[in-house]
């Protein structure tokens, strides 16, 4: 069966208007993705036609830089559309594959686009939304920014580049973030190295307007900054990950077995620290066991390998959590019952097996093939 938009996607083409928008604005190609409804979350169809734009644009002559937004005041983009990917494993369907290899060939292409891509991640960041913004040069975070890649709490691990992207910051602060899919504000994110600066959201409500107002002077990069960042809103010294961070790189060391960070955590008696240390085991212990404990492992690994293996290494895993590990359960619990009550296959950290961490990340593809060639971008 030839895979397209419409036979991957169920009930694709339904929406009244497209779910993502295209436009020119004085030489910047301005993305809009348009599901406010549900956070501007990626389907498949999203994934396909920005595909396509940004490789036409690559090559326009009157196109100097992309914008990337999304529509509504809640989210720049708050994932993929898990559900779609939970009826595709259960139909049989080639989506749950398909959607991903696409995904990070989208992702891929944006790290290593001709152009400055900006990505103003406003609202809800997540999952999805982390694969697009974290391949732009300019990352513009606002006070209604929430920034997190929260896999392991529906079983999976943080995929889109996250072992690229989040090994950038100390060991200790990318196994935090990741295990525990906490939510940043403007100033973590900045802290982080997850954004690069930090605006009010209400300078962005004029933004057609702002771009149609610049000009240009041979460095597109620098003029977006300069029209866009024109009084920040917070700085990284504000994070308040500074006030824990202590307690943070002590407890999540690489060295650290996740039964030996639960068992530190536990025994935090620094009355600065206590409470947080609370709340990141009451967090932890509602992850799934396994898919945290392949986070660690991914994560670990991603700090040695480029940026095209680890996408190919986020493949192997993310494909095989569907039958091997977690994710189906962490969806089923979350988003299909909505009961909040997984039966992960483990229940324990103490219980995981590390053979089937390990099996996670045996490629599911014959011996030659590869999937993820990651080869024709820009």
């Amino acid at each position: 069966m030839r895979l397209t938009p419409e036979n991957l996607t169920p009930n694709a083409g339904a929406a009244s208007e497209p779910e993502v928008l295209f436009e020119t604005i004085n030489r910047v190609g301005l993305v809009t993705l348009n599901r406010p409804r549900q956070l501007n979350a990626l389907s498949y169809p999203m994934i396909v036609a920005l595909s396509a734009q940004l490789e036409a644009w690559a090559t326009q002559d009157d196109i100097d830089a992309v914008v990337l937004r999304g529509a509504g005041p809640k989210a720049f983009c708050a994932g993929g559309d898990i559900r779609a990917l939970y009826d595709s494993y259960r139909d049989q369907t080639p989506l749950h594959r398909r959607f991903f290899i696409d995904e990070y060939q989208l992702d891929y292409r944006l790290h290593r686009y001709p152009k400055p891509v900006v990505a103003l991640m406003d609202g809800i960041v997540m999952g999805g939304g982390m694969g697009l913004s974290q391949a732009a040069q300019l990352r513009i975070v606002t006070e209604r920014s929430r920034v997190a890649m929260p896999e392991t709490g529906i079983g999976l691990v943080p995929d889109v580049g996250a072992s690229h992207f989040l090994s950038k910051m100390p060991v200790q602060l990318a196994l935090y973030v990741g295990l525990t899919g906490v939510s940043l504000g403007a100033a973590d994110a900045l802290f982080c190295g997850l954004a690069d600066a930090a605006v009010s959201s209400a300078t962005l409500e004029s933004l057609e307007s702002t771009l149609a107002g610049i000009q240009w002077t041979g460095h597109p990069l620098r003029d977006l900054r300069r029209a866009l960042v024109r009084e920040p809103v917070a700085t990284a010294a504000e994070a308040p990950l500074l006030q824990i961070l202590p307690a943070l790189m002590s407890h999540f060391s690489a060295e650290a077995s996740l039964p030996e960070i639960l068992a530190g955590l536990a025994c935090q008696d620094d009355p600065r620290y206590t409470a947080w240390a609370t709340r990141t085991i009451d967090i932890l212990r509602t992850r799934s066991p396994l898919a945290a404990c392949a986070t660690r492992e991914l994560l670990l690994r991603g700090r040695r390998l480029d940026l095209a293996d680890c996408f190919r290494m986020e493949l192997a895993v993310v494909v095989q959590s569907f039958a091997h590990g977690d994710f189906i359960e962490g969806v089923r619990a979350l988003i299909v019952d909505k009961d909040n009550a997984p039966r992960w296959r483990t229940s324990s950290y103490d219980a995981v097996d590390d053979a089937a961490v390990q099996a996670l990340f045996k490629p599911w593809w014959q011996p030659g093939d590869q999937p993820l060639p990651l080869t024709g971008s820009h």
